[in-house]
């Protein structure tokens, strides 16, 4: 006679499998930091500017530039100079900027909330005008609606960001007068509206006088529209293909067979299926608009961190240069963990 054993294991197995995938992303996390902490520290190291000469200038003798680098640490082996460029970082120093003549930390504290609204915005009516253009496109392939999606799939790539900036400055500033033009603020509120969280929009509704709310929507319209049409474009060409493509298999089929109304499978079936994708195309659409504002930036004279690294480069200010970059990896990395933690969330498929 055979005997049949139960396993009552499963609802632990599965919790432990959980928790293992859960500790190895969080290594994966801890290793990909550390490896750009290296690629910064490689590239500091690597870069053509000696940052002791740099520091005390090209006339200076050469026991105050062997002194300068001392100071620096420059006179010790490798391994030691990552160690205390580590130890610097986790006490919040990342050096000083020779432009600003100010701690690295304190700048990035200024510019990066600058950008972060600018993408928070563009983020926002990219991903609301392309999800909605892609759903239309996908339940009409073919149709008017599917080829408006693809020229402007087209037009949000092919079209040179700092070409649009300029073109709408030109038509809705110069012209109509429709926006405010370049910078967050103008001058007669920026020195008199208090500025404490770095969003100028959030500062502006607390101070709650109706003027400087117009006036910091008045120029951050046209910034915020010219980049979500960039991530419009991707949003709608990467979520269109992906919705295509799960509308074809057979459990589609299947429910067309039964009946269901093309809305009803496009709404409850397809979409919750491409639900994972969307949230990486989300997750990297983000990050290229907070790595990507540069030219925007430089266009619209928007003081973010796109604008404060490219004078950084331009004036081969090291410091400011590997703080930027730091951050930006810093984010690039947190934003895609962020969706890889979604993903397995909304989708058992993926876990």
């Amino acid at each position: 006679m055979t005997q049949t054993i139960r396993s009552d294991n499963g609802p632990h197995r599965s919790w432990l499998s959980t928790g293992r995938s859960w500790i190895s992303g969080l290594i994966a996390l801890i290793l990909t930091l550390l490896g750009l902490l290296v690629f910064t520290f490689a590239l500091s190291r690597a870069a053509p500017i000696d940052p002791a000469l740099q520091l005390v200038g090209d006339h200076a003798s050469q026991a105050t530039y062997e002194q300068a680098r001392h100071q620096l640490g420059l006179d010790q082996s490798l391994p030691m100079q990552f160690f205390h460029y580590v130890d610097r970082l986790s006490h919040g120093d990342l050096g000083v900027s020779l432009i600003t003549q100010q701690p690295v930390l304190n700048d990035l504290k200024s510019a990066f909330p600058a950008t972060l609204e600018l993408a928070t915005c563009a983020m926002f009516f990219g991903a609301l005008f392309g999800i909605t253009l892609a759903m239309l496109a996908a339940f009409k392939p073919g149709s008017i609606i599917d080829h408006l999606a693809r020229l402007i799939s087209l037009l949000g790539y092919s079209v040179p960001i700092f070409w649009l900036g300029l073109l709408g400055l030109l038509l809705f500033y110069a012209t109509l007068h429709w926006s405010a033009g370049p910078g967050r603020l103008d001058d007669i509120y920026t020195y008199t509206m208090e500025q404490n969280s770095g969003f100028i929009l959030i500062d502006a509704i607390r101070s709650g006088d109706p003027a400087i709310i117009k006036n910091a929507i008045a120029h951050l319209w046209l910034p915020t529209a010219v980049l979500a049409l960039l991530s419009m474009a991707s949003i709608t060409r990467l979520l269109r293909a992906s919705l295509l493509e799960e509308r074809n298999k057979e459990y589609v089929i299947l429910a067309k067979a039964k009946g269901a109304s093309d809305l009803r499978i496009l709404c409850k079936h397809v979409f919750p299926n491409v639900l994972g994708t969307l949230i990486t195309i989300l997750a990297l659409s983000y990050t290229s608009l907070l790595e990507g504002a540069v030219l925007t930036e430089t266009v619209f004279a928007w003081p973010g961190l796109g604008r404060y690294l490219t004078q950084a480069l331009f004036a081969s200010d090291t410091p400011a240069i590997l703080g930027s970059t730091l951050l930006i990896g810093t984010c690039f990395i947190l934003l895609n963990a962020l969706a890889d933690t979604l993903t397995r969330w909304v989708d058992p498929r993926t876990r």
